[in-house]
């Protein structure tokens, strides 16, 4: 089956849990501390043409409205870009691949992926290629994804041959790989390496099958360590990066 309908049928089918798990105020709290602000540190997102890329229903959309980019939405998912119309019915939405979006050379000063990049294979390439081509010159590539050679990354290999959450193309992101190709098309900016404790247990309660109400007992306290355990991380054992590429 072709990638592209193999993840979006995968996701049409898990969206109701997903939201549930990754959009409760806990998980928001999560991006918001943990994850938008490293994202966008240093970018000026007022007035900016921003492409959320594989923005499933939403989840990155608000904390970009609100920093006052102009947002255009890409996602495969059908449902998931219904339920984010009606969160956002101001918002240009397009169901398309991110590897072929049908967009305008140059036409966005920021494209923004977040968690988005791993269920691309073997097509991983052809997304950065894409945008690499939509990316203004100087224009900012945001994303955020597990990266390959870390500790976390040896469980998460053997997690996603099991867990039926995951399809056969995901896997990490091996970002010193991605940096030798793509030197010669993007500055790299920022790379931010973290996620420990609250990372897994509060962010991806959904893929550890938490229930609801022991997610709303540990989380105030996991959110409070995550910033403590943060500060003696590297990208060894850390569980996510975040990077910011230039276009050149």
């Amino acid at each position: 089956m072709n990638t592209e309908v193999l993840q979006s049928e995968h996701f049409d089918k898990l969206i109701g849990g997903y939201e549930k798990h990754y959009d409760d105020k806990y998980s928001r709290q999560y991006r918001k501390n943990f994850i938008n602000r490293y994202l966008f540190d240093g970018i000026d997102l007022r007035g900016k043409n921003t492409l959320e890329g594989m923005c499933g229903s939403g989840q990155t959309t608000r904390y970009l409205l609100d920093g006052g980019a102009r947002v255009t939405c890409v996602d495969i998912s059908g449902k998931a870009l219904d339920r984010l119309r009606s969160r956002f019915p101001t918002v240009k939405v397009l169901k398309a691949a991110m590897k072929n979006t049908g967009m305008d050379n140059a036409s966005f000063d920021c494209v923004a992926i977040v968690g988005g990049l791993h269920h691309t294979h073997p097509d991983l390439n052809r997304v950065l290629d894409e945008a690499h081509r939509i990316l203004k010159t100087d224009g900012y590539l945001c994303f955020f994804e597990p990266h390959r050679g870390s500790l976390p990354d040896l469980v998460r290999k053997f997690w996603y041959k099991l867990d039926k959450f995951f399809v056969s193309n995901e896997r990490s992101i091996d970002i010193e790989g991605l940096k030798r190709e793509y030197e010669k098309k993007f500055k790299f900016t920022s790379e931010y390496y973290s996620g420990n404790l609250a990372y897994i247990f509060v962010y991806n309660s959904w893929v550890i099958r938490s229930p609801e109400w022991l997610k709303v007992l540990y989380s105030p306290v996991l959110l409070k360590l995550e910033s403590f355990f943060r500060i003696f991380q590297n990208k060894r054992f850390s569980c996510f990066v975040i990077c910011q590429w230039q276009k050149k």
